[in-house]
């Protein structure tokens, strides 16, 4: 028995919709910029906030720093070194009238590096910095050169990378209106992306959503056809 042309029609519009979200999802764009941790002085990290130009941390904080690629701070690499303030600020009296700030610097895998740069060693730094001293300028006194965009997001540490400032990796080209290539937005003038970074249209979800109300009706022409 041949299918009515009406129902044909309305199956093949159910599979096209049911097959967007899969296309959206292999296009998923990430960016590639420094993310910026607080330590909880063991193991762990939490994603900060704000930025490190204006977190003003205590004497004896952890702070951290990995580049990589990533979408947003769901999914953002953790420094790959967790050590506590009192090893990374071992052989670095206290002295009055200072904070110590202990810094962990993880430039992250070739995998996560710009075209013709290869990522330097992670390492260790213990700051000593004026009581009122930001994050930022903790790191200045112990990684420099640092480079920051217009908009304060910080581009570089100790040099790398040499070029590059949260530009988009992977996805469709996500561009503002002057045509240029969007970069990932910093948060509080500082070096972390914001969570809402993805692009526009509509989500897997929506359209899922879409799908299942065309099948339900599909299965209602279907019963009525039956009862004729």
């Amino acid at each position: 028995m041949r299918r009515p042309l009406g129902t044909a029609a309305l199956l093949l519009l159910i599979g096209a919709v049911l097959a967007v979200p899969g296309a959206g999802t292999a296009q998923a764009a990430g960016y590639r910029y420094w993310s910026f941790w607080e330590g909880d002085g063991g193991t762990d990290w939490t994603y900060a906030t704000q930025g490190p130009s204006v977190i003003r941390p205590d004497d004896g904080a952890v702070q951290g720093f990995r580049f990589s690629v990533s979408a947003d701070s769901q999914d953002s690499a953790r420094p790959r070194r967790a050590p506590d303030f009192g090893t990374v600020c071992a052989a670095t009296p206290a002295k009055d009238g200072l904070k110590r700030i202990a810094l962990v610097i993880d430039p992250g895998t070739a995998a996560d590096a710009p075209d013709g740069e290869k990522p330097p060693a992670p390492r260790t730094a213990c700051a000593v910095v004026a009581p009122e001293a930001s994050t930022a300028e903790a790191l200045a006194s112990v990684a420099k050169p640092l480079r920051y965009d217009s908009s304060a997001m910080l581009c570089a540490i100790s040099g790398y990378p040499r070029s590059g400032c949260g530009e988009q990796v992977g996805g469709e080209p996500d561009t503002a209106e002057s045509g240029e290539p969007a970069t990932a937005p910093a948060a509080d003038g500082g070096g972390n992306a914001s969570e809402d970074s993805t692009g526009g249209g509509p989500s897997a979800g929506v359209l899922t959503g879409v799908g299942a109300v065309l099948v339900l009706g599909a299965a209602a022409v279907l019963r009525a056809r039956r009862r004729r």
